[in-house]
């Protein structure tokens, strides 16, 4: 999901991200975001591969029998870089996708005109519905990406040889309503999910007291933001299954949904109510190490940047310090 991207982007109660200069706050609280997103990247994305591959493999001739056997295949089979099949999409919309969540999340609560737990979920849920323009086509190539050469979809050749080309692939066949697919799925999963995430966060670091000169922010921080992660996945996620049978269906050319009622309708049929729990496990495993290396990285680079905000000042005197009002 996207919003692992971006744990540590929003500021909680009396953080210090907030004391930064406003000329220069939007500009290196996105530089930490983008740092700590990569690293959260890094870590949670053989995670995601798993939970993509258990969630969609066939009910009649199942290649994993569960999380750690799902692991223990891809790297016997395909080397450990075959955990990391697809990451090329989420790395190259990191950017845009922190870029509009964290800025349309604030412009909401500004909007919005008082901080409350409602708005908190309403400008958390508009942040996640607008992104979804980015995450629905990065997830497609990366659900792609990760099924390539596997099972059902193994094929002597590859179709696809980054997530660029395969997108390209995918719009050359099928234009722009191919690169859309499960459009409707993301917007169902990550609009309520996102306003979860920032209803919980901001809960939680308030709750915790994450206070600048707490010498245990960091821990409260990464506390916040693991569970803030494990409930936004846990209010959606059967639509995260949904939405990657959607994205994995007709690559090797036959379809066999028609939307996504249809999807869930012959899901269940099939399989039963725990087909909407496929992959759960690997998810969880996934969100607490994802936001935690997250938030370190954020953490650390806001901290770091604030002290050199604070020895300038020291170093110029208050002579050109800026109006409170600015």
């Amino acid at each position: 999901m996207a919003l692992d991207f971006l744990a540590g982007c929003v500021g909680g109660a009396g953080l210090g991200p907030l004391s930064l200069p406003a000329v220069g706050v939007w500009s290196v609280r996105g530089a930490g975001a983008g740092a700590g997103g990569a690293a959260g990247v890094l870590v949670g994305h053989p995670f995601d591969t798993v939970k993509v591959r258990l969630q969609v493999q066939s009910v009649e001739k199942p290649l994993y029998r569960g999380t750690y056997h799902c692991f223990q295949s891809i790297i016997k089979h395909e080397s450990a870089f075959g955990l990391y099949k697809g990451i090329g999409s989420p790395m190259m919309g990191l950017t845009f996708i922190n870029a509009l969540v964290f800025g349309v999340q604030g412009n909401t609560i500004r909007a919005l005109g008082k901080d409350t737990p409602l708005n908190q979920f309403l400008a958390g849920s508009a942040a996640g519905a607008i992104q979804c323009v980015i995450c629905c086509p990065m997830e497609l190539a990366k659900t792609r990406m990760q099924l390539q050469g596997t099972g059902e979809y193994n094929l002597k050749s590859k179709n696809y040889k980054n997530s660029l080309d395969c997108l390209l692939k995918i719009y050359q066949k099928e234009g722009l309503r191919g690169i859309n697919r499960g459009m409707v799925s993301t917007f169902l999963r990550e609009t309520p999910s996102f306003g979860f995430y920032f209803l919980t966060y901001d809960s939680l670091t308030r709750y915790l007291g994450c206070e600048v000169e707490d010498s245990y922010i960091i821990p409260k921080l990464l506390l916040a933001g693991g569970m803030s992660g494990i409930v936004s996945w846990l209010s959606t996620y059967p639509v995260d299954v949904i939405k990657s049978r959607l994205q994995a269906d007709g690559v090797r050319g036959v379809v066999r949904y028609n939307g996504i009622l249809d999807c869930v309708r012959k899901s269940y049929c099939e399989e039963g109510w725990r087909v909407f729990t496929r992959g759960l496990t690997s998810t969880l495993l996934r969100a607490f190490p994802v936001n935690a290396a997250t938030f370190a990285t954020v953490t650390v680079f806001l901290m770091y940047m604030r002290s050199e905000e604070n020895l300038r000042e020291c170093e110029t005197g208050p002579a050109i310090q800026q109006p409170s009002s600015l």
